[in-house]
């Protein structure tokens, strides 16, 4: 049966445990809760979707301790969202990276170019911070069924996915129920950018970063 408890280190070490033995936790990031597992574990991964009744065809985000750790996981931010990247992380900014081969992740989403994607964040939350210090990188997604408004509290995830999930994590409440903006790197956008989801970073706000930092298309 799940269990609901505080952020300890005690509870951090059993966090970890989980997900690296294949299950799943819902944790607090600096917007919504989101359930996590292993990025490197397809059987993991495939009971997140299970879980949410989420589609596979819509991926999963990566979530990190640090933009360091981007490089680790063998993938790179394209021209200009590493400068983005450089403005908004840690945020609620998911810059869509490219991977180079030999990434192992098992969320990669593939392109129409033969390449492979992959969404990234890494929270503005101390909290958040520290279990992703505990656990490493993690897969992830709002801790809510498919369809329904992303938890808040670990309560409220828990009302919406309940035994499914292995161990939530109770952070408090999070700042709100709106998630992170999605972007992409696009050459044939006049700024060199796709907003594939709007989210607590208004669209505008992003557009008008590349033009105070040097134009769109610079490195």
């Amino acid at each position: 049966m799940s269990e609901i408890v505080a952020i300890t280190d005690q509870s951090l070490r059993r966090a970890a445990a989980v997900i690296h033995g294949g299950g799943l936790v819902v944790l607090p990031t600096d917007t919504v809760y989101g359930v996590a597992c292993d990025p490197f574990d397809a059987d993991a991964i495939a009971k997140i979707y299970a879980a949410k009744r989420r589609p596979r065809y819509k991926a999963l985000q990566v979530i990190l301790a640090s933009v360091d750790d981007i490089d680790d996981l063998g993938l790179d931010l394209p021209v200009p969202l590493n400068r983005l990247a450089a403005t908004f992380l840690p945020g609620a900014f998911s810059p869509i990276a490219v991977a180079r081969d030999g990434c192992t992740l098992k969320t990669l989403r593939p392109e129409a170019d033969g390449s492979y994607s992959q969404a990234l964040r890494v929270p503005n939350s101390a909290v958040a911070l520290r279990i992703l210090r505990a656990t490493g990188p993690v897969a992830a997604s709002s801790a809510n069924r498919s369809g329904g408004e992303s938890p808040q509290t670990a309560q409220e995830a828990y009302e919406q996915l309940g035994d499914d999930i292995d161990l939530y994590l109770d952070g408090g409440v999070t700042q709100g129920h709106i998630a992170s903006t999605v972007v992409s790197a696009d050459q044939h956008d006049t700024d060199g950018i796709c907003v594939e989801r709007e989210g607590v970073i208004p669209a505008a706000v992003i557009r008008k970063s590349l033009l105070i930092n040097g134009g769109s298309l610079g490195a």
